[in-house]
């Protein structure tokens, strides 16, 4: 049963059925989010001239 859901899974992922996240080369959408002092970010205010880089961090504790 499990090996057969996790095929199941696994097709659908590859038909393009399930998004799995963003692809290189997607545009950012606009966001606001708390940063670690509580401050509110935004995309515009991260922005520099070279850019910005996004770290997304996922611990297991939620």
């Amino acid at each position: 049963m499990r090996r057969t859901l996790w095929l199941a899974v696994f097709a659908a992922a590859l038909c393009g059925q399930i998004k799995t996240g963003p692809v290189v080369g997607d545009p950012v959408p606009e966001f606001a989010a708390p940063d670690q002092l509580g401050r509110t970010q935004t995309l515009k205010s991260i922005i520099g001239p070279k850019g910005a880089m996004l770290v997304f961090y996922r611990s297991a504790d939620w």
